[in-house]
């Protein structure tokens, strides 16, 4: 990393936290008024989106353009659209909708920020919990302010794992990931957002996170956090189109590495 993209994130890593804020607030009094939200299924009728999620995005997308015109930024709701900076937003407006539709405070503002396909800078949102989590390249992570360290002594067997799971993924692989890490000794448990419970394991929440099928704006955001709290994360690729689809998403603390690899076959 050369000294101006150091000099660059300082400046994002102060807007993100900003506009994560902002927009937490917005999706918060969305949340609150939620019975009178038009809610529509995408792909499953597990998968929705509502018009907080286009509208928390919308906002994002355009305090970004105004502020940074050169960056690219990748929506869940609008795709991505490319920069010339060499940075990318990865954000996802509003990530654990369905908790949010079905009235339950496990929901985030996730923003990510790619430099060349590298995570560099995270911030999460937590609105219902009054929690900023942010992270950039080198400068650490903090929740409200606070600088997080892992505790090298947990594991899965002394700590609880976070698992992910969705229709793109068979049950019995489900079934197969989840016999295994009990099979292990550890524990899991799982509450509707990714982006949240990678955010709890740069905080030493969770141990750990694995969801099989995840896509870049659930997860680049936590990648930084995970990685400047201490932690580990499984490559997301990044390059061309491949920002797009969906992977394998792991991160760990130091010692739930070995175990949750094996287990995810990563």
């Amino acid at each position: 990393m050369t000294s101006h993209v150091i000099s660059g994130l300082e400046a994002r890593l102060a807007l993100a936290e900003a506009v994560a804020r902002e927009a937490g607030e917005v999706a918060l009094d969305y949340f609150r008024k939620r019975e009178t939200l038009v809610i529509e299924t995408k792909r499953d009728p597990q998968d929705v989106v509502s018009i907080a999620d286009r509208d928390v995005e919308n906002l994002i997308r355009a305090r970004f353009h105004q502020a940074y015109p050169g960056d690219g930024v990748l929506g869940e709701e609008y795709g991505l659209e490319h920069g010339s900076s060499g940075f990318t937003w990865v954000v996802d407006p509003i990530d654990g909708t369905s908790p949010f539709v079905n009235g339950m405070p496990n929901w985030c503002v996730s923003i990510g920020l790619l430099h060349d396909g590298v995570p560099v800078l995270g911030v999460i949102s937590a609105p219902c919990h009054g929690e900023l989590y942010a992270a950039a390249l080198g400068m650490g992570a903090t929740l409200n302010g606070k600088t997080l360290t892992l505790d090298l002594s947990r594991n899965i067997r002394n700590a609880v794992t976070g698992i992910g799971a969705n229709n793109y993924v068979t049950p019995a692989f489900v079934g197969k990931m989840v016999e295994s890490l009990l099979d292990a000794g550890g524990n899991f448990v799982r509450n509707g957002s990714g982006a949240l419970m990678l955010a709890y394991v740069a905080a030493g929440r969770l141990v750990g996170y694995y969801e099989p099928y995840m896509h870049a704006w659930d997860c680049m955001a936590g990648y930084c956090l995970v990685k400047e709290a201490g932690g580990w994360y499984h490559p997301f690729p990044t390059q061309g189109e491949t920002l797009t689809k969906g992977a394998p998403v792991l991160a760990a603390a130091p010692g739930a590495i070995e175990d949750l690899r094996s287990i995810a076959g990563l």
